[in-house]
């Protein structure tokens, strides 16, 4: 009976005390510019690190990568074709990436420059 104050005590002040511990060392680490600087290899940066990103480009990483990601489901059908109508579906999906791919070709996404 008499432990249990101590214990609900214990229980209130040492996540307090952990956190505000927690929160002093963060807030010491962030005052550190070293640390918020970018890194090239010990050499001071050139120029600011947060330079605008193509949209050309970012657009064409994510055409790479739907086009990659369906090549490699793909890949497997020829193991599991038992029916001519496997041999249709097959078709049927290549003729919609190829038809995607004109498109794409068609509209200038797979330009790399203008």
């Amino acid at each position: 009976m008499f432990m249990f104050p101590i214990k609900i005590s214990m229980c209130f002040f040492i996540p307090i005390i952990l956190y505000m511990l927690s929160y002093f060392i963060y807030f010491k680490m962030m005052m550190n510019n070293q640390k918020l600087s970018p890194f090239e290899c010990g050499f001071d940066n050139c120029n600011s690190a947060r330079i605008p990103f193509s949209t050309r480009f970012f657009l064409l990483g994510i055409i790479f990568i739907i086009f990659d990601i369906e090549i490699v489901l793909l890949l497997p059908i020829p193991l599991f074709m038992l029916s001519n109508n496997c041999i249709l579906l097959l078709l049927f999906i290549m003729s919609l990436l190829f038809i995607g791919l004109i498109h794409e070709w068609n509209e200038g996404s797979l330009d790399w420059m203008n």
